[in-house]
């Protein structure tokens, strides 16, 4: 931007509003952008003179007693926040296992947050409800068993059942406080322990699992939090072995696998330990979801020995079950176009795990293209 605040505005989408542009010609300006002109920066805002308030924030970082950084954020990603309005705090408490906060905000609806990170909104959570939970269902033919790993939100619960080829939905949720919280906030996700399928099953996902018969399940999902503090043993080798020994042949897994501009090494780790673990494909993927950490999500899916599986080309796809596009409620981000799409990856990610191609065994190779 050059002389001020006002220049560099001014955005693509012509709407109500005109300025000059300094040779006496009218211009169009969109309404947000004049709003954006015509606002006061809050009273103890430090922003730079040429930038937006609200645009940025100062860090707030600190050392305590001991000389160890206090983040003003989660240490995941250090020096950035994702700032959301608080219009009034409808919950908040302690489980034995995490804070749990809930509140309204100005521009995404009800928040869930967990230890100070955010799980979902109402605005976009679809976008990871849907993908986590068709990426590897619209994979596999007629998928008859499930096992939800986390989600006590109900949202992958949700999802899952537009599939009516399913006949059982198991769900391992650690935290009870999670369901009864989205019971009372969030009824559009908890829609989904409503279906007759689910059975619910309080506990230690690892121990559960270390439990299910061989083979039970044709798909595992696990709708876990950010790799730390109870959820850092599912991104660990031992889960994935007693994830992979739970499937059937052929039988597909899709985890949360963090943010690609962030996480990299975390992914990395992940995608090496599934390729040692599972026989069959295994891919990475990603969507856009706006209130988490820079933006996007990763997804890792992988499938065991038996019957091939092509993530990249659904053989199974939503538009074709009838019923599902509207079953709870319309679809809102996921498709068939969006399934494929989702596994084209940016360069520098296929450069960061070139290195874990193996040409020698074509079935374990990592395909990032």
């Amino acid at each position: 931007m050059e002389d001020g605040a006002g220049r560099g505005l001014e955005c693509q989408k012509i709407m109500d509003g005109k300025a000059s542009d300094g040779n006496s010609l009218e211009k169009s300006i969109p309404s947000c952008c004049l709003k954006a002109r015509a606002s006061v920066p809050e009273f103890e805002a430090k922003c730079h003179s040429t930038v937006v308030s609200g645009w940025f924030s100062e860090p707030r970082s600190c050392s305590d007693k001991d000389g160890n950084v206090v983040y003003f954020n989660n240490p995941m990603w250090p020096g950035e926040a994702h700032s959301l309005k608080v219009e009034n705090i409808l919950y908040k408490g302690k489980s034995e296992y995490q804070e749990i906060l809930v509140f309204e905000s100005t521009a995404y609806g009800k928040v869930l947050v967990l230890d100070g990170i955010v799980q979902l909104t109402e605005k976009d959570e679809c976008a990871y409800q849907e993908m986590i939970a068709h990426l590897p269902l619209c994979s596999i033919q007629s998928p008859k068993t499930v096992l939800v790993v986390g989600g006590g939100d109900g949202g992958v619960l949700r999802e899952i059942s537009r599939h009516s080829s399913v006949e059982l939905i198991d769900i391992c949720e650690i935290d009870k406080m999670v369901i009864d919280v989205s019971r009372k906030f969030f009824p559009e996700l908890y829609v989904g322990f409503e279906d007759p399928r689910v059975k619910l099953h309080i506990g230690d996902a690892a121990e559960f699992l270390r439990n299910v018969p061989k083979g039970k399940y044709d798909a595992i999902i696990v709708d876990s939090s950010d790799p730390v503090g109870p959820a850092q043993e599912l991104v660990e080798k031992p889960f994935f072995e007693t994830t992979a020994r739970a499937l059937r042949p052929g039988g597909v897994l899709c985890s949360m696998a963090e943010s690609m501009w962030l996480h990299t090494h975390l992914i990395e780790d992940m995608i090496s330990i599934c390729r040692e673990t599972f026989k069959g494909s295994v891919r990475y993927a990603w969507a856009s979801v706006p209130t988490y950490p820079s933006g996007v999500i990763g997804f890792l899916v992988c499938s065991t020995e038996g019957p091939p599986v092509d993530f990249m080309n659904p053989v199974n796809p939503i538009e074709k079950l009838e019923g599902a596009l509207k079953h709870r409620r319309e679809l809102r981000f996921y498709n068939s176009d969006i399934h494929s799409a989702a596994f084209a990856l940016p360069s520098f990610v296929k450069r960061e795990v070139s290195f874990l191609r193996d040409s020698s065994t074509p079935a374990q190779r990592i395909c990032v293209s």
